[in-house]
């Protein structure tokens, strides 16, 4: 099937932004919960919605333009995750800066997070439709933009925070290996749902747009 990607209207992008940061931040309290978190795959959604290359077909209210807009859009999702995590972590009565997680290597998320940025932009840039060839390019771009970001997060949580007593290149590779999946194959599930979702809508407004245009000529 090859559909092209439909150009979305402001009201609409609001409308996925708002989505994709009440889902981070109603999930980001815990990695793996019953709902676990969904960060990972918001960036990298986002990145695909919100990269230049989604953002230049359509007008963007004050006169920005699509590479502005796209730094704008990471920039507050970016402060939406660190306001989140602040108010989660006073929530327990924890001084923000003497919790386990934040340490220098905190600060690493935002590369980390870039990279799954960049994997939707990537992806977003070259997806022509809905055909084989983009569910390939979908699955390798997200395995590969996730593990960018888990490569990148782990590494530095492991070699720069001062949680982690006693390093080594093994004991690395070790920690590495065990939380590889989880983070991974929870990015993959979302991202697989708003495939799916997105599919669906192209589909639905496709079939609209025809049956309109059927009922116009008669």
């Amino acid at each position: 099937m090859s559909l092209p990607q439909p150009s979305l209207s402001n009201d609409l992008r609001l409308g996925i932004f708002l989505i994709l940061g009440l889902l981070m931040a109603a999930t980001r309290s815990h990695h793996f919960a019953v709902v676990p978190d969904a960060s990972w795959a918001v960036f990298f959604v986002a990145g695909f919605y919100f990269s230049a290359a989604g953002a230049e077909k359509t007008a963007t209210p004050g006169g920005l333009s699509g590479r502005a807009a796209s730094l704008l859009a990471f920039a507050l999702l970016m402060a939406l995750a660190v306001l989140t995590d602040f108010f989660v972590i006073r929530s327990q009565g924890i001084d923000f800066w003497s919790h386990y997680c934040v340490s220098p290597a905190y600060w690493f998320l935002v590369p980390s997070y870039a990279a799954l940025w960049f994997g939707g932009a990537w992806l977003r840039a070259r997806s022509r439709g809905l055909r084989v060839r983009d569910l390939g390019l979908l699955a390798a771009s997200a395995v590969v933009a996730a593990s960018a970001c888990y490569l990148v997060s782990n590494g530095s949580f492991y070699w720069i925070s001062a949680s982690v007593p006693a390093r080594s290149f093994g004991g690395w590779i070790e920690n590495l290996g065990d939380w590889y999946l989880p983070f991974v194959q929870t990015t993959l599930m979302y991202i697989g749902i708003a495939a799916a979702l997105h599919v669906a809508t192209v589909v639905a407004a496709k079939a609209l747009v025809g049956a309109a245009a059927s009922r116009a000529v008669r």
